[in-house]
């Protein structure tokens, strides 16, 4: 049976045919792998992206093209897995497109103290400075729970440990692009309540 006809049978339902196919091209789109890179991820990665690929093609095929169903999916296969590098690249320059001066004042435009005398300042060691900016943080921790939703605080907490957005987007089992969008929404909510906080 040709591919052609198996595609036929995948698009009438057939559960085998599709087994069959996928199967059958494992080792294609391993070797299709091993010809890319791609930044914070390793070689199974890229297979991944190149067997989506090749559901795509299952999915997509058409009887009524000049191609062979097998050049149809080396290109559905290669294309997924350049997409696949292209957005991982773009996502590595966005730390430095959000990144937060260290010399911004930090409550308003006129004021002396900036992140980097925060950062930088003596260890506070008064019991009382301890104790009120252990209750600040206290407080803004309890906002965060009740401003942020639960994937939002899971990314959060994922990324202030240090890791990539893709590293975030397998361990979360979700594309790179949510991970993104939900950075965004933090970003932005945090700096709503920063500045609510600073005018009470």
């Amino acid at each position: 049976m040709s591919d052609e006809d198996l595609v036929e049978l995948v698009r009438q339902g057939d559960d085998e045919a599709l087994e069959h196919l996928i199967n059958k091209y494992k080792n294609f789109v391993r070797a299709k792998a091993r010809s890319y890179f791609l930044i914070g991820a390793d070689r199974e990665d890229i297979v991944q992206e190149g067997m989506i690929g090749l559901y795509k093609s299952i999915r997509d095929f058409r009887d009524d093209k000049l191609a062979s169903f097998k050049a149809f999916a080396e290109l559905c296969i290669t294309r997924q897995i350049i997409t696949a590098i292209k957005t991982a690249t773009r996502q590595k320059h966005i730390p430095l497109n959000s990144y937060v001066s260290l010399d911004k004042p930090i409550y308003d435009e006129d004021s002396d103290r900036t992140l980097l005398d925060v950062i930088c300042g003596s260890r506070v060691t008064d019991p009382e400075e301890l104790i009120i900016n252990q209750e600040e943080f206290d407080d803004i921790e309890v906002r965060m729970g009740e401003i942020l939703s639960d994937l939002e605080r899971k990314v959060l907490m994922l990324y202030l440990d240090g890791r990539s957005y893709q590293e975030i987007a397998v361990d979360l089992k979700r594309h790179v692009k949510s991970i993104d969008n939900a950075l965004q929404r933090v970003k932005r909510k945090l700096e709503r309540y920063l500045e609510v906080r600073n005018v009470n």
